[in-house]
């Protein structure tokens, strides 16, 4: 499994924003971009997202040609497939504090699809599968605290604190979902 290992606070610095959500990422301020290109600014909002999810170069490639050739907006597309995705919806709805910890935590196998154990972050969630933490991982303070203590703001998502689970509604859209992205650059970016 193929992931960003980079320093992250770095990258943080140089896209300008807390793409970690890191309380230490920005601490050193931002970095001062030049005047930038319109090539220059697709390809840093592309860069946001991938790193907003935690993706690599190859991976994000193949989200945006299925969002291309989807027939509808393919920027809300992109960000409705790149959402549905089993570790950004372990980080949504609480059992991690981060999208890193997320990850680790389905590779690991601490999470349940409709009973089933899934050990691959890319797992696309369906409308109306239920999401919920291994039996044994419940007794693990740092799950069990991560997921009492968040709030579910979000509407697409409901989360079930007494039984640790948690369900997506429906395919949320783009101005739901917290990320600051202007997905038609990103698309301009790959159609050139």
């Amino acid at each position: 499994m193929a992931r960003p290992m980079g320093p992250r606070f770095k990258v943080a610095r140089h896209l300008g924003e807390n793409v970690f959500n890191h309380p230490k990422a920005l601490k050193r301020g931002i970095k001062n971009h030049r005047k930038l290109s319109e090539y220059g600014k697709r390809l840093l909002e592309k860069q946001k997202l991938k790193a907003y999810y935690g993706l690599l170069e190859r991976q994000f490639r193949r989200y945006v040609r299925e969002a291309m050739r989807a027939g509808t907006n393919p920027g809300e597309v992109l960000l409705q497939n790149l959402e549905r995705r089993l570790d950004a919806l372990v980080y949504r709805l609480g059992f991690a504090s981060s999208m890193r910890q997320a990850r680790q935590m389905v590779v690991h196998g601490h999470i349940l699809v409709n009973g089933a154990r899934v050990d691959r972050p890319s797992y696309r969630v369906e409308v109306g599968d239920l999401i919920s933490l291994k039996e044994s991982s419940r007794k693990n303070e740092l799950f069990a605290g991560n997921f009492q203590s968040s709030e579910n703001t979000l509407g697409y998502l409901e989360k079930n604190i007494d039984d640790f689970s948690g369900r997506l509604l429906r395919i949320p859209s783009p101005e739901e979902i917290p990320v600051n992205i202007q997905t038609s650059l990103i698309i301009e970016f790959y159609s050139r």
